[in-house]
C-alpha cells in the first residue's frame, strides 16, 4: 500500500514538472516566436467628414485598404452574423474549439471533402497575421498562433482585429473598408441581408464578390439568412424580407474628397488610424463637382481653391485645394488653400478698419483719387481712370489705388502687417524686404486661409480666427477690428451690389446679406473673392499654381460668380438677411464735404456737399491735410472782405474799408480738375482789392497746354496708321505733371519736358495736365473717324 502511494506521488510529481516544462516551455517559444501583432505604423489612415464618412483612405504599406472598426461601431445585426455563423462558442473557447475540428474532421473521412471548417474566429485572425500552408504543419502552426492571442489579448481585442483586417476581395480589407466599398455606407447601417452578405465575404472573397459574382454572393447570403433563421437568432419575417433584397454593388473605388485636405491632417497624425475632419461631405462633394465644372473652360493648367468655413466655430465645412486632384496639367497635386499668393486688394478692408479704430476717417471721409508720389511711388487704378474726390466708402468698395496707399501712408504699412501678423493673417515677403506701400496692392505673399479667418471676423464682432480643420484644433481668436469698426466695414461692403444686380433692379430680400470683396494680382496671376455672410465665410482663389500669368481673368469676372453661387447654395437659417444692430458705439452723423466735419448753422457756405456717414465712438475727423506745403490745405480759409466791393483785404491797404470777417472752405487742390465750375468758384478766393498789398495767397501756378487747343477738331492724315500724333508740353511749372486722357492716366513729364502721343480713339475727347502743386488745365477736343 506504502509502495502504490509512493508510486502515485511520483506519477504525479512527474506530471507537475512535465506540465511546469511544457508551460516553460510554451513560455519560451511564446517569447522566441511571438505573434506577428499588428503595429500602429502598419495600420491605413481613414480621414472622415464630421458625420463619419469617408473623405479619403490612404493605403497601408502593402497598399491594403483598411478602415478602423470596433465591436461598437459595426452594427449588432452584423455581429450577430458572424458570431452564429462562424464561431458561435467565440466567446467561451481558448481560441480552438476541439468539437468544431472533430466534427469538421468526421465529415471529411466521411464525405471525402470539406463540409465545415474547424476553425475560429481567432484561429482565422492567426491566419490573417500570420499566412501558413494548408498541410498539418500549417493548420498546428495556426491553432499555436490562436492559442498565443487568447493568451496575450482579450476576445474584444481579437474581434477587432478581425472587423479590421478580415479579407473582402482585391485590396480592402476589414468590415468598414468593405461596406463603403461595397454598399456605400457605414457598417453602422447595415440592414439583415447586408450584413449577412459581408459576414459570408470573408470565406471566398474572389469567389464571392458581389461587384463581380452578385448571384454567387446572394446564394451565399441566403444560406447566412438560413443559418439565422433556424438557430432563431432571426425572426423568419425579418429573414423574408432580407431575401428580397437583391445583391447590388457598386464597383470598388476608394473614396476620395478633400483629397488635398485629408492628405494634410494625415502629415500632422501620421501613426491615426482614424482623423475626424470638419467638413461637411455633402457639401464638399456637391461644391467639387461644381469647382470642376465651373472651370473646365478655363485656359490650361489654370487651377483654382476654396474655402467654406462657419462663423461660429472657425470649422471648416468644405476645402477644395485645386480643381482636380491628380491632374498633372493643372498641377492638382498643390494645395492652393496653403499656398503663398499675392493677395491683390483683399487686404483693404482691413486697413479701412483699422484707420477708423484710429479715428483717421469715417465712412465718408473725403479722399482724393488723383495721381499722387509717395516718395517716389505713383500707384495708378486698375482700369488706370482717376475719380478725383470719392468718399472712403466708395473708395473700399471701388476698390480704388491712391487713397488705399494715402490711407496705408497715414497709419504705417510696417504697424499694419504687424496687426495682421498678430491676428493670424501673417504676410509673406522677399527675403530683407520690409513691410512697404505697396503691400496694400497686393506687394506680398497671403494664403487663403488666413484671409477667410480674417474675413470671418466682419461677423464676429472684429474677432478673426484660425481655421480649424478637426474639432481638437484649438479655437484662437483675436481682436482684429473693434466691433464698431468691423460692423461698419461690413455695413460697406456689404452695400455694394452683385455685378449685374443694381440697387432697386431685382429683389435680393431673400439671399444672404454678403460682405464681399474680390482682389488681383499684378499681372493677372491671382485672382480673388471673400465673402462673409451671418453664418459663414468662403474664399475663392483662382490662377496658375506656377505662377504665370493667366490675361483677361480677374476677381470680379472669375473668382466672384463662383463665391455668390457657394454662399447661395449654404443653408441659412432666419436672420442671415437682416442687418445685425448697431453698436453703441456708431452713430449715423451728417458731415459735409470738403471739410468732412458735421454742417454748422451759422456758416452753411462751408457745406458744400452733405453726406451720411458712419462715425465710431463720437469723433468726426477732418479732412486729410495735404502733405505738400504748396498746395491748398483742405479745410477753413478765414479773411476779410470789403463789406460794400466784396473784394479780399490784406494786412495792408491803402484806402479806408469797411471791413467783415468770412470764411471758405477749400477742397484738396489735387480734386479740382474733377469739380464742377460752381464747386471751384465757391472755393475760391474773392479778388484782392487793388489798393491792398499783396498776402500771398494767390501764388498758385498757371499751367498751359502746348501742341494742342481747346476746341481743336483732329483729322487723320490720309494713309496714315498711327492716329493723330501730337507732341505736348506743359509749361508753367517745374514740377511733375500727370496727364490725363478722359480721367485715365496717359503719361508723365516734369517741367516743361515734351511728349509724343498717338490719339487714334475717335470722338470727343478731354486732356488734362496736373502738376504736383495742385495747379491744372484742361483742353477739349474731337477726333475725326
Amino acid at each position: 500500500m506504502q509502495k502504490q502511494k509512493r508510486y502515485f506521488r511520483g506519477i504525479l510529481t512527474w506530471l507537475r514538472w512535465a506540465t511546469v516544462a511544457v508551460l516553460v516551455a510554451l513560455l519560451v517559444l511564446d517569447f522566441a516566436f511571438p505573434p506577428p501583432l499588428p503595429k500602429a505604423r502598419d495600420i491605413s489612415t481613414l480621414v472622415v467628414a464630421r458625420d463619419g464618412t469617408p473623405l479619403r483612405a490612404f493605403a497601408d504599406r502593402e497598399g491594403v485598404w483598411r478602415h478602423p472598426a470596433t465591436p461598437d461601431s459595426v452594427s449588432p445585426l452584423y455581429l450577430q452574423a458572424l458570431l452564429t455563423y462562424e464561431d458561435r462558442w467565440f466567446w467561451k473557447h481558448p481560441g480552438i474549439n476541439p468539437w468544431a475540428l472533430l466534427r469538421a474532421g468526421g465529415q471529411w473521412l466521411q464525405r471525402g471533402r470539406i463540409v465545415s471548417g474547424g476553425s475560429t474566429l481567432t484561429m482565422q485572425v492567426a491566419r490573417m497575421l500570420d499566412r501558413h500552408s494548408r498541410t498539418p504543419w500549417g493548420k498546428a502552426k495556426q491553432m499555436l498562433r490562436a492559442v498565443q492571442l487568447e493568451a496575450r489579448l482579450s476576445k474584444r481585442e481579437i474581434l477587432t482585429l478581425y472587423l479590421e483586417r478580415a479579407p473582402f476581395g482585391g485590396t480592402i480589407e476589414g468590415v468598414e473598408a468593405a461596406s463603403w466599398a461595397y454598399l456605400g455606407k457605414p457598417a453602422a447601417q447595415l440592414s439583415h441581408a447586408e450584413a449577412a452578405l459581408l459576414a459570408v465575404l470573408p470565406q471566398s472573397p474572389s469567389r464571392l464578390r458581389p461587384d463581380r459574382h452578385p448571384e454567387a454572393a446572394q446564394a451565399a447570403r441566403d444560406k447566412v439568412l438560413s443559418r439565422m433563421a433556424e438557430l432563431g437568432v432571426w425572426s423568419r419575417a425579418e429573414v423574408e424580407d432580407a431575401r428580397i433584397e437583391p445583391v447590388v454593388a457598386r464597383s470598388l473605388q476608394p473614396p476620395l474628397h478633400a483629397a488635398l485636405l485629408a492628405e494634410r491632417l494625415r502629415r500632422a497624425q501620421p501613426r491615426a488610424a482614424r482623423i475626424e475632419s470638419t467638413v461637411d461631405a455633402g457639401l464638399q462633394r456637391t461644391l467639387e463637382e461644381r469647382v470642376q465644372a465651373y472651370f473646365a473652360t478655363l485656359p490650361a493648367r489654370t487651377s483654382a481653391a476654396l474655402l467654406v468655413v462657419d462663423n461660429a466655430t472657425m470649422e471648416a465645412r468644405a476645402y477644395v485645394g485645386s480643381v482636380t486632384f491628380g491632374d498633372h496639367a493643372r498641377l492638382g497635386h498643390v494645395d492652393m488653400v496653403q499656398a503663398w499668393r499675392s493677395p491683390g486688394s483683399t487686404l483693404k478692408p482691413f486697413l479701412y478698419g483699422l484707420a477708423l479704430d484710429d479715428g483717421l476717417i469715417h465712412s465718408e471721409s473725403l479722399l482724393v483719387d488723383a495721381p499722387q508720389s509717395f516718395g517716389g511711388y505713383r500707384p495708378g487704378n486698375f482700369d488706370a481712370a482717376f475719380n478725383g474726390p470719392v468718399g472712403a466708402a466708395d473708395a473700399l468698395r471701388l476698390s480704388l489705388n491712391v487713397p488705399a496707399v494715402d490711407l496705408l501712408d497715414r497709419v504705417g504699412p510696417a504697424r499694419f502687417s504687424a496687426r495682421l501678423a498678430n491676428n493670424g493673417l501673417v504676410l509673406r515677403y522677399p527675403p530683407g524686404a520690409q513691410p512697404n506701400l505697396s503691400l496694400i496692392l497686393g506687394g506680398t505673399g497671403a494664403r487663403l486661409e488666413d484671409l477667410v479667418g480674417a474675413y470671418a471676423a466682419l461677423n464676429r464682432d472684429g474677432l478673426s480666427g484660425r481655421v480649424r480643420y478637426t474639432r481638437d484644433d484649438p479655437s484662437t481668436d483675436r481682436r482684429l477690428l473693434s466691433p464698431g469698426a468691423a460692423w461698419i466695414i461690413r455695413e460697406v461692403l456689404e452695400a455694394h451690389p452683385r455685378p449685374g444686380y443694381g440697387s432697386g433692379l431685382l429683389d435680393t430680400g431673400s439671399r444672404p446679406r454678403v460682405a464681399w470683396k474680390t482682389g488681383t494680382s499684378y499681372g493677372f496671376r491671382d485672382a480673388w473673392a471673400l465673402g462673409s455672410t451671418r453664418r459663414h465665410t468662403v474664399g475663392v482663389w483662382v490662377g496658375r499654381p506656377d505662377g504665370t500669368p493667366l490675361p483677361g481673368q480677374y476677381g470680379a469676372v472669375t473668382a466672384l460668380p463662383l463665391m455668390f453661387e457657394v454662399i447661395d447654395s449654404l443653408p441659412r437659417l432666419r436672420g442671415d438677411t437682416e442687418r445685425p444692430p448697431m453698436p453703441r458705439e456708431v452713430a449715423e452723423t451728417d458731415i459735409c464735404w470738403p471739410l468732412g466735419l458735421p454742417p454748422e448753422d451759422d456758416a452753411p457756405q462751408l457745406c458744400q456737399r452733405r453726406r451720411k456717414a458712419w462715425t465710431l465712438g463720437g469723433a468726426v475727423p477732418p479732412t486729410f491735410a495735404e502733405r505738400d506745403a504748396r498746395l491748398w490745405s483742405a479745410g477753413r480759409e478765414r479773411f476779410d472782405v470789403d463789406e460794400r466791393t466784396g473784394l479780399r483785404l490784406s494786412g495792408e491797404c491803402a484806402g479806408p474799408h469797411v471791413a467783415r470777417g468770412t470764411e471758405i472752405a477749400r477742397w484738396p487742390a489735387l480734386a479740382s480738375p474733377w469739380l464742377p465750375a460752381q464747386t471751384r468758384a465757391a472755393s475760391r478766393l474773392p479778388p484782392l482789392s487793388p489798393d491792398c498789398r499783396p498776402d500771398g495767397r494767390d501764388a498758385v501756378e498757371e499751367l498751359r497746354i502746348e501742341g494742342l487747343n481747346d476746341g481743336a477738331t483732329l483729322a487723320r492724315a490720309p494713309g496714315n496708321t498711327h492716329g493723330v500724333r501730337l507732341q505736348l508740353r506743359a509749361l508753367g511749372t517745374e514740377s511733375r505733371v500727370q496727364w490725363l486722357l478722359d480721367g485715365r492716366w496717359v503719361a508723365e513729364t516734369r517741367g516743361a519736358q515734351s511728349y509724343q502721343y498717338d490719339f487714334d480713339q475717335s470722338g470727343e475727347h478731354q486732356l488734362t495736365a496736373l502738376a504736383d502743386s495742385g495747379a491744372w488745365t484742361r483742353v477739349r477736343f474731337k477726333v475725326l473717324r
